[in-house]
Parts: C-alpha cells; sequence; structure tokens
C-alpha cells in the first residue's frame, strides 16, 4: 500500500464579509464552513476507498515497485487553531478517528495585519504590502513570521508525520499558507512561488509517496 497524504484546508470562518488576514488569530468555522468540511470528508472518504484498487493499476507501479496488500491505517493531524482543529473533528467522525493537534501546523502570523481586512492593510501599509505580495519570501508582514519561519517549523514537523509510518492514509487538516509550504516542499517548488498556488476553503491536496518519489494526484480539489 502507498502512503497518501491528504492535506486539507479548513474550512469558512466566521467574521463578517470582508476578507481580513486571521493568521494566527483563533477564530471558529461558520455554520457554511461546518457544511464544507462534512463534503470534505465524503471526498476524502471516496478517495481512499478506490485508492488501492488505481494504485494496483497505475503506471506508477511499474516506476516505484509491485505495491504490497494491507489493510491501511487512517491517521488524521491538524493545527491547534480552532478551525483547523474543528475540522479535523468533522472529518474524524466520518473516519471514526481522533485527530492529533500540533501546533506546529498553526497558520502563519501575520503580526501587526492580523484582523485588518485587504483594504486596510494597503491603506496602511502600502510599500509593505507591496513587497510582500511581490516577494513573499523576502518580506514578511510587520512583526509577523516570514515565509521562510514557517517552512523552519512546518517542514520538521511534517517529516515526523510521514516518518511514522510507512503506508497508509495519512489526513493534515491546516491553512492556507501551511498548505503551500507543505506543497512547494514536497513538489520542488520554489518558495519564492508560493502564490502561484491557491488553497480554497475545505480544499484537498492528494499526494501518494511511492518509492522513488512523492507523486501529487490532486492540487485544491474541492
Amino acid at each position: 500500500m502507498v502512503k497518501i497524504l491528504y492535506l486539507v484546508r479548513h474550512g469558512e470562518t466566521g467574521g463578517d464579509d470582508k476578507r481580513r488576514y486571521k493568521g494566527s488569530l483563533d477564530v471558529p468555522l461558520s455554520e457554511i464552513g461546518e457544511e464544507q468540511i462534512k463534503r470534505t470528508a465524503l471526498t476524502i472518504e471516496t478517495f481512499i476507498k478506490r485508492a488501492s484498487k488505481e494504485q494496483k493499476v497505475s503506471y506508477l507501479a511499474e516506476i516505484h515497485g509491485a505495491i504490497q496488500e494491507e489493510d491501511p491505517e487512517t491517521v488524521i493531524y491538524c493545527s491547534t487553531l480552532k478551525r483547523a482543529h474543528r475540522s479535523a473533528e468533522i472529518i474524524g467522525e466520518r473516519l471514526g478517528v481522533r485527530p492529533l493537534p500540533l501546533s506546529e501546523l498553526r497558520e502563519r502570523s501575520f503580526g501587526l495585519w492580523e484582523g485588518l481586512s485587504f483594504d486596510e492593510i494597503k491603506e496602511r501599509y502600502p510599500t509593505e504590502f507591496d513587497q510582500w505580495a511581490s516577494n513573499p519570501l523576502r518580506f514578511s508582514p510587520p512583526q509577523g513570521e516570514s515565509t521562510l519561519d514557517v517552512k523552519r517549523r512546518v517542514i520538521p514537523a511534517l517529516r515526523s508525520i510521514l516518518n511514522a509510518r510507512k503506508s497508509g492514509n495519512i489526513i493534515i487538516a491546516a491553512h492556507g499558507g501551511v498548505n503551500r509550504v507543505i506543497i512547494c516542499h514536497l513538489a520542488g517548488i520554489p518558495l519564492k512561488n508560493i502564490f502561484r498556488i491557491e488553497q480554497s476553503y475545505g480544499c484537498v491536496n492528494v499526494i501518494e509517496f511511492w518509492r522513488r518519489y512523492p507523486v501529487i494526484k490532486a492540487i485544491n480539489y474541492v
């Protein structure tokens, strides 16, 4: 059985209609967000049910070697922030698995920008916003984490999660920024291109870990 990572972004959060940088603020899912994740849970369940059959007939089996017959275990990890933890709980309720929270998977701190809308940030910090949007690797929000800061805590946690098992289904419920860092790392994409990857509320990214290298099966699947 090939090890599979299902990387999930939490559902929509509560608050007003303006898009705001929540970052490390601990906000809950909205009612819409709860429904989004219920659909996500069904999607993951469907992926899991058909994965073994698809792997056996995949050309990747010829490249990486034969697939062993196993009864795959499913585990769920999540950020400690409410919106991701609740998302993991909803998925876990569907699959009969209790989530394991890790603080390393929390969203990037946006420093002085947290809680502000896009328009408010552009008005108060126009130069800093343009610099960060153009080069998120080099620049960071004032008093916030840089992309490299996020990578330094997220990737070691990811390695520990992946190294803990040789096969099975691993679900991580996290955040847009965290997910982008993980996808860039696994796909060999330079971190400066992090915003070329979309992460919608409730999306699933599917990465299979074959013997020679990881293979991305889906990105931002909603």
